[in-house]
């Protein structure tokens, strides 16, 4: 994720933030070597000093973002999961997409037109959402009460925050503020947390 550290990003660092934010802006077939190369000013054969090719230079990418955004799921799934435990991953997930669009912007493209490690990133991003019977505090909850469904809410609720980051930009002038501002983020964290709340209230939670 692109991060201001402490000190001077290496090399790696720099061409892996620059690649983060080439793929994410134009989708892995359309960002060539030589645009990282450019983007983070040095010259294209240097970057096989540190990644082999451009398939090993995304999958990079998409370790550091993926070890990044699953780490709350691994928390969540760590101990008991209560509602107040929910409500607390719910909120990280979207501050953090909130704070760093890339993801999002690069799964759109992944969506759209394909790319290498799709597979993985379903698997491991997904998947664990994907569950059906998950147990908070002791009881099965499906959602609506229909096992059925499951996989349909976490689709409706990854579109609710994942569409967000990539959408909400054309809606900048309709919404009269920059949909990335502190004040945005707290309306579609309660907007989010409302609609959690009536699903629970309506399962008689």
């Amino acid at each position: 994720m692109n991060q201001q550290a402490t000190s001077a990003p290496t090399t790696s660092e720099r061409i892996l933030n620059a690649a983060e934010d080439l793929f994410a802006e134009k989708g892995y077939s359309a960002t060539s070597l030589g645009d990282v190369a450019d983007r983070v000013g040095i010259r294209s054969p240097s970057l096989y000093n540190h990644f082999k090719n451009k398939e090993a230079l995304y999958e990079a990418v998409l370790e550091r973002l993926l070890t990044e955004f699953t780490a709350p799921q691994r928390e969540l799934d760590s101990g008991p999961v209560t509602y107040e435990r929910v409500f607390e991953w719910l909120e990280t997930i979207v501050r953090w997409h909130h704070a760093n669009p890339n993801l999002a912007r690069l799964l759109q493209h992944a969506a759209l037109s394909g790319g290498p490690h799709t597979n993985e990133l379903i698997e491991r991003l997904f998947r664990p959402m994907f569950q059906s019977g998950a147990l908070i505090e002791g009881q099965a909850v499906e959602v609506f009460g229909d096992a059925g469904l499951q996989p349909w809410a976490v689709m409706a609720f990854n579109n609710l925050v994942m569409s967000y980051v990539t959408m909400a930009p054309m809606y900048r002038d309709l919404l009269g503020q920059d949909p990335f501002s502190e004040a945005a983020l707290e309306n579609q964290l309660n907007l989010i947390k409302s609609l959690l709340r009536a699903v629970f209230a309506y399962r008689g939670e």
